[in-house]
């Protein structure tokens, strides 16, 4: 990796000072989450992973402040309005995407927040999830490596299609033939059939059984039982599928898939990230199957330290709140502590524990691992 790319790993934040920090040096950092109403835990799991960060970096010029959101838009704007009259310049959070509508007015503060969502984010928000960018491009490089050149795209006709193709327009990812479905299982199956040009398929082979029976080729009867076998005839238009959905759903096409005669063995199916869902490795007759996500074995290992400093398995965001603390003290090393929200304009590479952040005009995008479920287990391809 050539100089150009600093990358600081958590290991080297261990840096044991006994300076004695001015209250113009510390770094002052805000914390957005609900530490009360319904998502309170959540919103404690954020707390606990960000004071593990500070406990690794051990580093007393770092300060956080946490202010509750209760989850509520107008409750959120009063708590950042509290962290501005601080003096506080940068804060994580808020998780949730319509915790943001108010945040435009807060123009002194810079915020990352949690959520994966990039449309209609005002100039002082920074989504800092895994967003569909940075998973389309996982995708594309899978698609390169392997010469895939005919691939269709499935899209649930649901609010987030538009994060979908800002994503596409992003990666630059192209496609055979781009589908809207309808999640209600019925209407599903129907639309997979005329994608998959199925009730077309399954004609050909019993027009092709009909025409051996009236044959006089000599091995008509091994033939015609082999083709009893199959379930339908003739060349699908397509190499992969890319089914940008997820849960319960996601697995309803998938079923719809294999009922019109694609098979995973055959066509490569593919998703976004799925935060390594482990009722898909029981999902066996729908493998291999295979999507973008973070660093599993750093976030395995995250989960046992978690786990054992406060007994229960954190969510996903608790990781990703862990690497913004490390992520700041980094770009805190750069710049002047009072403006480390300007290092989100120029561009940074930072490696945490979720993978690569790439850092350039206020946004953030993530390098990804690609894997592949198979036979029931899950292997990492790249």
């Amino acid at each position: 990796m050539n100089n150009f790319l600093k990358i600081l790993f958590f290991v080297l934040l261990v840096l044991k000072t006994t300076i004695s920090y001015s209250d113009d040096t510390k770094i002052k950092i805000g914390v957005l989450a609900p530490l009360s109403g319904d998502n309170k835990d959540l919103g404690q799991q954020i707390i606990n992973s960000i004071r593990m960060a500070l406990i690794d970096i051990d580093d007393n010029s770092i300060e956080i402040y946490p202010k509750d959101t209760k989850s509520d838009p107008n409750i959120t704007l009063r708590s950042a309005l509290e962290l501005e009259k601080m003096g506080i310049n940068l804060v994580i959070g808020p998780i949730f995407h319509e915790n943001l509508i108010f945040l435009k007015d807060v123009e002194n503060i810079t915020f990352l927040s949690l959520t994966n969502k990039t449309i209609d984010l005002s100039k002082n928000i920074i989504s800092a999830g895994i967003n569909s960018t940075s998973q389309l491009k996982t995708i594309k490089k899978f698609l390169e490596l392997n010469e895939i050149k005919k691939t269709i795209l499935l899209i649930p006709d649901l609010s987030y299609d538009l994060e979908i193709k800002k994503g596409i327009k992003n990666s630059k990812l192209r496609f055979f033939r781009e589908y809207y479905y309808n999640i209600e299982p019925t209407k599903l199956t129907k639309q997979i059939e005329e994608i998959t040009n199925y009730d077309k398929r399954k004609q050909n082979l019993l027009d092709e059984i009909l025409r051996v029976e009236n044959s006089d080729d000599i091995n008509k009867e091994k033939n015609i039982e082999n083709l009893k076998k199959k379930y339908t005839l003739g060349n699908l238009k397509f190499d992969s599928v890319i089914i940008a959905d997820f849960d319960e759903s996601l697995k309803s096409v998938i079923t719809s898939l294999l009922y019109t005669d694609v098979s995973p063995k055959e066509k490569f199916i593919i998703t976004l990230n799925q935060w390594f869902d482990e009722s898909l490795l029981k999902e066996t007759n729908a493998q291999p199957i295979y999507y973008p996500s973070i660093n599993k074995k750093n976030l395995d290992d995250f989960n046992l330290k978690f786990k054992k400093k406060f007994d229960y398995k954190p969510n996903h965001l608790s990781l990703l709140s862990y690497d913004l603390i490390g992520l700041i003290y980094y770009l805190s090393l750069k710049n002047d502590s009072k403006e480390i929200y300007k290092s989100f304009q120029t561009k940074n590479i930072f490696k945490g524990k979720i993978g690569i952040f790439e850092i350039k005009d206020n946004k953030i995008n993530h390098q990804l691992n690609f894997y592949e479920v198979n036979n029931g287990e899950l292997k990492e391809i790249f």
